[in-house]
């Protein structure tokens, strides 16, 4: 068996937490489920496939979640794994890991997976979304999680990195208005994260925004780069750009309602919820640095 702990946040996720937990025994035994104190049969399922489960109060965003998991479950393993609840991985990223793990040279910390969404029982290929390429796998010693209120990612104090070739599949059994939910409350979240890279409130310990780095580097310079596009303009852009140039019309009918609703109705929610902010404080930092503090509960 390899010597690799995974890390699983859950909350109500009795949908998924099997197919999850399922896919990743072949690799590994040392399965951690941090759980914000599920209502529905999570921990009961989690543990009767011999997952060892903490719990602890949500404490407002995944980021400081995950690193509460870090630095408080049992990990004794070289190498720990982040899976969301709802993804699993693919047979052929089993045999990957189990072939190749153990022959990682000790100069690489880091290992990049792809990840596929499925979304309305279709496969998302197009619209810049397919192949996404995350570092989910390091050596425990060598990462840390990013301290952000969105877009958080593992980032390694040292080491290089290296490629795996097969997936990790998103694949949410939600209905669209859990969906749509779930997007309202990051929308609020991502609001704050753009004003953030606007006032420069808190200097965050991130990945370097490259555009001539790894994608998420390129990603975090592109959103740098979009937090200074004018309101409302931003997401017609990021449609066109997704749908049309990327070609996200090639998926087909989920593809429009996947690259409509996640590359413009959010992002148009986001920009009104800003506008609702700056209507609120005008554009002084302090004052809209007040405002996310009264009305959001914000502190930077």
């Amino acid at each position: 068996m390899n010597n690799i702990s995974v890390l699983i946040l859950t909350y109500n996720e009795g949908k998924h937490i099997k197919r999850c937990i399922e896919s990743l025994l072949p690799i590994t035994n040392f399965i951690y489920i941090i759980d914000s104190f599920s209502t529905d049969t999570t921990v009961e399922i989690a543990e009767s496939l011999g997952a060892k489960v903490y719990q602890n109060p949500w404490p407002g965003n995944h980021a400081k979640q995950f690193q509460w998991g870090l630095d408080n479950c049992s990990i004794e393993t070289e190498w720990v794994m982040k899976m969301d609840a709802d993804e699993f991985i693919l047979p052929e990223l089993v045999d990957e890991i189990n072939s190749q793990l153990a022959g990682v040279n000790t100069v690489n910390s880091g290992i990049y997976i792809k990840r596929r969404v499925n979304f309305m029982g279709r496969w998302i290929k197009h619209g810049g979304y397919y192949p996404t390429w995350l570092l989910r796998i390091w050596r425990y010693k060598d990462g840390v999680m990013e301290q952000r209120w969105m877009d958080e990612h593992i980032k390694l104090t040292s080491g290089n990195t290296i490629q795996f070739e097969n997936d990790i599949v998103d694949d949410n059994k939600n209905d669209l208005t859990w969906w749509t939910t779930k997007h309202n409350n990051y929308s609020t979240k991502e609001a704050v994260d753009i004003l953030n890279t606007i006032y420069g409130f808190k200097s965050y310990d991130e990945i370097e925004p490259n555009l001539f780095g790894t994608q998420e580097q390129r990603k975090r310079k592109l959103k740098h780069i979009y937090a200074r596009m004018p309101l409302f303009f931003r997401p017609f852009i990021y449609f066109i750009w997704r749908y049309f140039i990327k070609l996200g019309f090639l998926d087909g009918k989920q593809g429009l309602i996947w690259h409509f609703l996640q590359g413009f109705w959010y992002r148009f929610l986001v920009d009104a919820k800003i506008n609702e902010i700056y209507s609120k404080a005008g554009k002084s930092k302090q004052e809209v640095k007040k405002l996310l503090k009264d009305d959001y509960g914000v502190e930077f």
